[in-house]
C-alpha cells in the first residue's frame, strides 16, 4: 500500500502520476526524441515519461532545465540545489524538495543545513552566504515582487556575482513553474 508523503526530508520517495506515462517501448519517433533516448538508455523516469505526452514542449523544457541547474559558470551546483530547495519549500512541493535537497547534500557532503531548513522551514537560521541564498529563493518563490534592489545588493555584498545572482533567480523561477507541474501531475509516495 502506498501512502502519500506531506512532510519534508531528504529522503526521495516515488512520484505517482495522475495520468498513464507513455510506455517506453510503444513511444513515438517525436517522443523519443524529445526524451532523448538511446537504444542504451532505458531508465526514465515516471515524470519524464508523463511530460513526454507532449514531445513540443518536452524538448524545450529539459535542455532549459539543465543548462539553469547544470550549467557550467555561475552559482555553484550546490547553491542552485539550495535554491530549488528554498522553492520547493514554498511550493510545498515535497518531491522536489527531497530531490534537490539530497543533492545538495551529496555536493556539499553534509545534512546539517537541510536538517535545520526541514526542521524549521522559512525560519531556518544557516550561515551568512547560504542564508543570503536560501532567503532570496524563498522571496522570489513566494512573491516575486517583494525581491527588491536591495536583496541583490546584499548578495553582491556577499560576493555573488551578477551571473551568480542570475542563476540564483533562474533556479528559483524554473522551480516556481516545476512545483506545480509535480503537483498538478502527481504525488510523492511511500510504498
Amino acid at each position: 500500500m502506498s501512502t502519500v508523503v506531506h512532510e519534508f526530508t531528504a529522503k526521495v520517495p516515488r512520484w505517482s502520476p495522475y495520468v498513464t506515462p507513455v510506455v517506453l517501448a510503444e513511444a513515438t519517433p517525436e517522443q523519443l526524441d524529445a526524451m532523448q533516448v538511446t537504444p542504451s538508455n532505458k531508465k526514465i523516469s515516471d515524470y519524464v515519461l508523463t511530460l513526454a505526452h507532449d514531445p513540443e514542449s518536452l524538448k524545450v523544457r529539459s535542455p532549459l532545465f539543465n543548462a539553469i541547474m547544470y550549467g557550467k559558470g555561475g552559482l555553484s551546483s550546490a547553491e542552485r540545489e539550495l535554491g530549488a530547495t528554498a522553492a520547493s519549500i514554498v511550493n510545498r512541493c515535497v518531491y522536489c524538495a527531497a530531490v534537490h535537497a539530497s543533492r545538495f547534500n551529496a555536493l556539499t557532503k553534509r545534512s546539517d543545513v537541510i536538517d535545520e531548513i526541514f526542521a524549521k522551514g522559512l525560519d531556518a537560521e544557516l550561515e551568512e552566504h547560504q542564508q543570503a541564498i536560501f532567503d532570496f529563493a524563498a522571496k522570489l518563490s513566494k512573491t516575486p515582487s517583494e525581491a527588491t534592489a536591495d536583496d541583490i545588493e546584499k548578495l553582491a555584498d556577499l560576493g555573488l556575482s551578477k551571473v551568480e545572482i542570475l542563476d540564483l533567480i533562474l533556479s528559483a523561477a524554473i522551480f516556481g513553474w516545476a512545483n506545480r507541474l509535480m503537483h498538478t501531475l502527481g504525488e510523492p509516495v511511500r510504498d
